[in-house]
This record gives C-alpha cells, sequence and structure tokens, in this order.
C-alpha cells in the first residue's frame, strides 16, 4: 500500500506542474513585431542551409557544413537522412513565405522524392542514416535507422500534403511510406523496435523502449497503411521521472527528444485516456500512459523551463551563463560530438542556440528573449549564413565552425510552428497520423472516444472494439 501511494504522489506531482504551465498553444498573434523580425531572419537562415546545402542530384541534405558556408576542407559530402527530412518540411515553409516559387519548391521535393522511391539503397523500406550526398551509397559503414528513417517520412508526408496537387508527389510518397515494413524493424519483439540494422551485424541490440524522441517513429508505424504495428506498443515504454529547476516532467536527456517529434506531431490538448492500473513495483521508471494520463506537449513545456532554471542555477560557475544565455542538446564541443543532456555532469560553458530555439514552439516567452540576447550579445562571433552556429562556449570564447542539419532543422520547424502551426497543419492532414493518435487514446479535448473509425484495410471498429484495442 505504501508502493502505491509513493507512485500515485509521483503522478499527481507531474500532473500537477503540467498543469501549473501554460498549455495554450502557441499563437503568433501574441508576436510582437521585433519578435517576428527575429524569427523570419533565423528562419531564412535556416532555410539557405537546406537550399543550399542540398545534392542537386539526389535531394540528400548534408549532414553538416562550415557555418560560413565553404566546402568542407575533407571533401567530405556525407548526408543525414533525417536532415533531409527537415529539408522537405523546409521547402514547404520557404514556398509557403515566397522565398522560393511554387515550381521551384516542386522540382526540388520531386528530385528527393523520386530518389528516395527508386535509388536509395533500403531494406524492407528502411534507409541508411548517412548517405554520399551525391552518389546515394551508404556512408559511414553507417545502420538502417529507424528513427531517422522516421524522420525522414515526417518529412515526405509533410511535403505530400503541402503540394498535393501534384499527383506525381502524392504517389511517390505514399510509395516510401507503404513500402516501410515496420514489423520487421521489431526484430521479432511484440513492443519494442530496434534502434536499427547493418548487413554485417544485422539487428542491432538497443532497442527504444523509453520515452524519448521515439514518438513520431510509433505513430507511423501504428499508422501504417500497409505494415502496421499493435496499437499496444504505445503502452510498453518506461518514462523516466525528472525533477529539476522547480519542474518535474517525463524524460531527462538531450532536449531534442522532447522536440524532434513535436516539431510534426500536434499534441497541443492531446492527453491520454487514463489507464486502469498502476505499476507499483520498485523501479525508477513508472509505465507509460499512467493513472493520471500523460499531456506530453506541456510535458516538454515544463521540460524545457527545467533546463532554463538549471541554468540559472548554475550560471554563478560559467559567467558566460544567465536566465537569457542558456540551452543544451546533442551538438559540437570543444571535446567532439556530444550528448548533452539535464545537468549533464561534464557541463563546461557551451550553449547550443538550437535548445531554445527548438522549443520555440514551446515557451516563446523564455526561448525568444535567448534568441535575441544570444543575437545581440555574441552575433558578431556565432551568427552567419544560415543562422546560430551549431554551439558556443561564452566562458572561454570557443565557436564550433560548424552547423549540424538537424539542430539547424529543428530551428526552423519549431519557429515555423510558433508562427503559423503549418508543419503542424502538414502532417497532421495525413490520415495515418491522426488515426494512430486516435488509436493510443491521444485524442482532441471533446472528441468522442467511442467513435468508429476506419482501419488500412477498410475495416470499421465498432465502438467496442475501439475502446478495446485503441484504449
Amino acid at each position: 500500500m505504501a508502493s502505491e501511494l509513493a507512485w500515485i504522489f509521483i503522478l499527481v506531482s507531474i500532473v500537477q506542474c503540467c498543469a501549473g504551465q501554460d498549455r495554450t498553444a502557441p499563437n503568433s498573434t501574441n508576436l510582437r513585431k521585433i519578435d517576428v523580425d527575429l524569427l523570419d531572419d533565423i528562419s531564412r537562415r535556416a532555410f539557405r542551409y537546406f537550399w543550399e546545402q542540398t545534392s542537386p542530384r539526389t535531394g540528400l541534405v548534408l549532414d553538416r557544413t562550415l557555418a560560413s558556408g565553404d566546402p568542407a576542407t575533407d571533401d567530405k559530402r556525407v548526408a543525414s537522412i533525417a536532415a533531409t527530412g527537415f529539408g522537405l518540411a523546409a521547402i514547404c515553409i520557404a514556398q509557403d513565405h515566397r522565398w522560393i516559387g511554387h515550381e521551384t519548391a516542386r522540382d526540388r521535393a520531386l528530385t528527393t522524392l523520386r530518389f528516395f522511391a527508386r535509388e536509395a539503397p533500403q531494406e524492407h523500406g528502411w534507409f541508411y542514416h548517412f548517405l554520399d550526398a551525391d552518389t546515394g551509397e551508404r556512408a559511414y559503414r553507417s545502420e538502417v535507422s529507424s528513427i531517422d528513417t522516421a524522420l525522414l517520412l515526417a518529412g515526405v508526408l509533410t511535403v505530400r500534403q503541402c503540394l498535393q496537387r501534384d499527383a506525381e508527389i502524392a504517389e511517390l510518397a505514399d510509395a516510401i511510406y507503404a513500402r516501410v515494413d515496420f514489423p520487421w524493424m521489431m526484430d521479432g519483439s511484440r513492443n519494442h523496435f530496434s534502434h536499427g540494422w547493418t548487413p554485417e551485424r544485422e539487428f542491432l541490440r538497443y532497442r527504444w523502449d523509453t520515452y524519448s524522441e521515439l514518438l513520431i517513429l510509433y505513430i507511423l508505424g501504428i499508422g501504417s497503411p500497409t505494415h502496421p504495428i499493435p496499437a499496444e506498443t504505445w503502452d510498453s515504454w518506461s518514462l523516466p521521472v525528472v525533477a529539476a529547476g522547480g519542474n518535474t516532467y517525463i524524460g531527462g536527456g538531450p532536449l531534442f527528444i522532447h522536440q524532434y517529434s513535436q516539431a510534426w506531431l500536434d499534441l497541443r490538448d492531446r492527453v491520454n485516456r487514463p489507464s486502469l492500473t498502476v505499476n507499483t513495483s520498485p523501479s525508477s521508471f513508472i509505465p507509460a500512459n499512467p493513472v493520471l494520463g500523460v499531456d506530453y506537449y506541456a510535458n516538454s513545456v515544463a521540460a524545457t523551463r527545467a533546463q532554463r532554471e538549471y541554468f540559472k542555477n548554475v550560471a554563478p560557475e560559467f559567467r558566460g551563463y544567465s536566465a537569457d544565455v542558456w540551452g543544451i542538446t546533442a551538438s559540437d564541443s570543444t571535446k567532439g560530438y556530444t550528448d548533452w543532456g539535464a545537468e549533464h555532469p561534464r557541463l563546461d560553458g557551451t550553449v547550443v542556440p538550437s535548445a531554445a530555439a527548438g522549443s520555440l514552439m514551446f515557451t516563446p516567452d523564455i526561448c525568444i528573449p535567448a534568441m535575441r540576447t544570444m543575437l545581440l550579445k555574441y552575433g558578431k562571433n556565432i551568427y552567419g549564413r544560415y543562422g546560430f552556429a551549431d554551439a558556443f562556449n561564452p566562458t572561454s570564447g570557443w565557436v564550433s565552425p560548424y552547423v549540424i542539419g538537424i539542430n539547424v532543422g529543428i530551428t526552423l520547424l519549431s519557429a515555423e510552428n510558433l508562427r503559423t502551426g503549418k508543419v503542424w497543419h502538414w502532417f497532421m492532414a495525413n490520415p495515418a497520423p491522426d488515426r494512430a493518435l486516435d488509436l493510443v487514446g491521444l485524442r482532441k479535448k471533446g472528441q468522442d472516444p467511442t467513435r468508429s473509425r476506419p482501419a488500412p484495410n477498410g475495416i470499421v471498429f465498432k465502438p467496442a472494439e475501439v475502446r478495446e484495442s485503441g484504449r
């Protein structure tokens, strides 16, 4: 009984914390003109990265490049399929703002979609993490990546809706998504995807079994029109509870674990239907979808605020930190690429602009001042052709010479969701994610939980069946 009460106390703390934060969706009408101008400049520069650092033959986006835009000295042109997913969304943003024309956007999108539909090496529809940008060949002996393919698919489905008047774009996007064999990537597991597969070692032993950027992967799998996985897999991961900076939230680690999936998934005002039981076993983890439900959007708000509060608390140790100069997520550092997390033990004064920029769609009240302060105080050294350098250290003066595609991408998409909500709109206009969110219990407020919905094969669930399989 004592154990059960302890768990209920933890769950109540999480919900109360989230309830204490502003759950209102970002609204561009609340932005001042000076804020819009700042976001517009950041966004235009971010889009420039995707426009200039994309192979005209394959449509693949470089994983990274020098912040100056000059070719890297090692002449390596390695692309990332996740960055390419962000790049497809970037095309939509640019044509919507008329930074490029419709036909120009169409041609660039078709180049990318034709490559992935017809040429890119793949296994059961899944793609290699890194590819040679110009030839499309596997690079770095990389894995066929589950999460990076999911981020690519998110971009594919975004451009499908944004440019849906073009029949070939819709057909190619549908073919790419339909080919992905989601059950295959589970490697016999009933619940969890593998991180990937290589021809040398076959499936990697690591599993997507703990809250992270995995939301987009599972929603695409559950919503697949051809090779779906059961909706019950959504209830199978662990949710680590973190208390930091006066906030309690689910999911420690880098901020990108909250940002990447929700750059596409619009989870505002969607809360899990409460489960009927609570796991009271002694553990530092709680089961997914606990008794009081999870508001993933509000949870990400809390995680962002927690990180800012943490930086305020450690500011005396690093003179470059302040209430408006903060943020770490996976990035370059003086010690190489680092997977910075909340309260990272090796924190050395590094600031990663995309940590705050990628959370613009969650907490504009603290992220916009951070963007402006970094620009005003350090812009001469850290702000250039593609926006902010990947990382910098205001205490030591170090600045990364690079920008990284996925960090530039989350900056652009988060800013756009704050300004217009268009990325959310385009992606969610596809039938798969909306249906999958219904099936896992993440329904909009006021939505009838018993309404019938079609399955991929055209079968219509009866209300009782929906309650059982879709919770």
